[in-house]
């Protein structure tokens, strides 16, 4: 019978990429990779649950992120906040949930926002409820220590940086 060798090395997806200097960030990149694919598969099956089916994860997100606080948004603030270059896509997501009522145009000034409706609140309310009862007690159930998660979240907005300064070099190149 065989087996495994004691040191598999690093899980990867792209071996000839960690077989650089830093083989432990082609492990991130892979984790990362699995969960935002496991992340958009759980906000769209969430939100259809929550009975909004029709949405797209960049739908969700901006979704949730203009009804953060309950305050009107500007397009540039939701790119910001979402760390998103391409203002188009939001505006698509923006436009999409204004004619699905889940959110209203206004302005501030000269300036077009956008805030949340009633409707919209309430599919935020129903997706936060799935998310108690489906995502956050299964992972409550394995133990994680919540500090350990938000210092893992520092470490991983930390990192973003760093791949938006190398984009930004590859850029000029």
């Amino acid at each position: 019978m065989m087996h495994p060798p004691d040191d598999l090395g690093p899980i990867v997806s792209s071996g000839h990429l960690a077989s650089g200097a830093m083989p432990a960030l082609s492990e991130f990149e892979f984790a990362l990779t699995m969960t935002v694919h496991a992340f958009q598969r759980w906000m769209l099956r969430a939100m259809t649950a929550a009975g909004i089916p029709e949405l797209t994860p960049m739908d969700v997100l901006v979704l949730h992120n203009v009804n953060h606080r309950g305050k009107a948004k500007r397009l540039a603030d939701i790119c910001l906040v979402l760390n998103i270059e391409d203002t188009h896509l939001v505006n698509y997501s923006l436009k999409k949930l204004e004619r699905l009522k889940l959110l209203k145009s206004g302005r501030k000034g000269k300036e077009k926002t956008v805030a949340i409706t009633p409707a919209g609140e309430e599919a935020c309310k129903r997706y936060a409820q799935i998310r108690e009862q489906l995502l956050v007690k299964s992972v409550l159930a394995t133990g994680v220590d919540p500090a350990r998660l938000s210092e893992i979240a520092a470490a991983m907005r930390s990192l973003s940086g760093q791949y938006d300064q190398a984009a930004r070099a590859a850029a000029s190149l």
